[in-house]
């Protein structure tokens, strides 16, 4: 009996300690890291590059979801919204990149979510891809939104979030 109740002090203490580090972010970069360079390709007719080194001097709103991520998938389709819903002069430019594996997939998402092409790209390589292992997802899709030197000012923001900071 003495060694039940030594066991159960142990379990209680253990269990308080693992609530301690739950403020930390869970994973991938953190506000005031500056964001790694990628290069994607379209793989569409219109053959596109994205360099994110070449939109330095404007602010990027970097967003990676996939179809199979419910949440992810409806946060990129709100700051999407968001951001067209503005001014065309908003100075803030958005790069949606999809982690779905199938291109059929990723073009029946932005169809039925209504995102504007130009600016979102598909990476079929999908978890085992550069960018995805670059910005360290692992641990769930997120967004950053970037200054003009490529700081990430922001993270997992919100489309009200996004459109007071136009405003």
């Amino acid at each position: 009996m003495k060694y039940v109740k030594w066991i159960f002090v142990v379990l209680l203490i253990s269990s308080l300690t693992s609530f301690v580090e739950k403020d930390k972010p869970t994973g991938g970069l953190n506000v005031g890291d500056i964001a790694p360079d990628f290069k994607i390709e379209t793989m569409s007719t219109e053959q596109s590059t994205q360099n994110l080194s070449r939109m330095k001097g404007k602010y990027v709103l970097l967003s990676f979801w996939a179809s199979y991520d419910a949440q992810s998938r409806m946060q990129n389709a709100s700051l999407s919204n968001a951001l067209r819903s503005t001014s065309p002069n908003n100075n803030v430019e958005m790069v949606s990149v999809s982690f779905d594996e199938y291109q059929s997939i990723f073009e029946e998402t932005i169809r039925k979510d209504q995102i504007v092409t130009p600016t979102c790209f598909v990476e079929t390589k999908g978890e085992s891809s550069g960018i995805f292992k670059k910005y360290r997802l692992g641990r769930g899709f997120t967004n950053y939104l970037l200054d003009d030197n490529g700081v990430i000012i922001a993270k997992n923001i919100s489309a009200a979030e996004l459109s007071a900071y136009l405003n």
